[in-house]
């Protein structure tokens, strides 16, 4: 008998290939006690030296930095608009590569570490600019952005049973914060209109979607119904 995928030959007693993992079956064979043709010790796929890739991810991220400091003093003389290749560069490793460095990232630790990067960054830009907007727009925007999604993963990493109820509370909540957006615009850059205009149908939308998950989650029968039109 052979494996259907990779074309070894197995042992009549053997359901699954040593090399490729493809299932074995075959209708006129009966399973039998024989030994594999192949020991499964003998297949094993070579581990990746993980550390030594992040060392390599890390000094990639930090040739932009060298570039980025050599090309602003020679254009220069001086460094003028290197901190926005810093700050993007530390931001996209924080995000992406930091984490790796753990065997088991808990988010609700990277999370807030990402947004608090952000936030510095966003900081940085605005006193490069000499902005007025971190403190009254970004920095409570980010804030806002940060707490629904830590809360989210909090309550998704360690509850078992009414996800539903987290998801459609954090589309109702981002329906409020869009409406806070729209009035720290307007204190933010002097805006004379008064109210809700655009942010109203965003904030519309966001909560029937929450309270749709919210009732699909209260009434199990639809829920199960869901289930089986879905496939989930």
């Amino acid at each position: 008998m052979y494996c259907i995928k990779c074309g070894i030959e197995l042992s009549d007693g053997q359901t699954i290939c040593p090399i490729c993992q493809t299932r074995v079956y075959h209708p006129d064979f009966k399973k039998s006690d024989a030994l594999p043709t192949y020991p499964k010790k003998a297949f094993k796929s070579e581990e990746i030296n993980i550390r030594g890739l992040l060392f390599i991810l890390t000094l990639l991220h930090l040739i932009p930095i060298v570039f980025a400091l050599i090309l602003d003093l020679n254009l220069n003389g001086r460094i003028d608009w290197m901190g926005y290749v810093v700050g993007t560069v530390v931001l996209l490793y924080v995000c992406a590569v930091l984490p790796l460095w753990f065997k088991k990232p808990n988010p609700v630790v990277f999370i807030p570490c990402d947004f608090l990067t952000l936030a510095v960054f966003l900081w940085n830009i605005n006193l490069k600019l000499h902005g007025e907007w971190f403190w009254t727009l970004a920095l409570p925007i980010t804030a806002g952005v940060c707490l629904i999604t830590t809360a989210m993963i909090v309550l998704l990493r360690y509850l078992r049973h009414g996800r539903l109820f987290v998801f459609g509370g954090g589309f109702i909540l981002s329906g409020a914060l869009v409406l806070l957006i729209e009035q720290l615009m307007h204190i933010t850059f002097d805006i004379k209109h008064t109210g809700f205009a655009w942010s109203l149908y965003p904030m519309v939308f966001l909560a029937i979607i929450g309270c749709g998950l919210i009732v699909i989650e209260i009434v199990k029968p639809f829920k199960e119904s869901l289930k089986k039109i879905f496939f989930l």
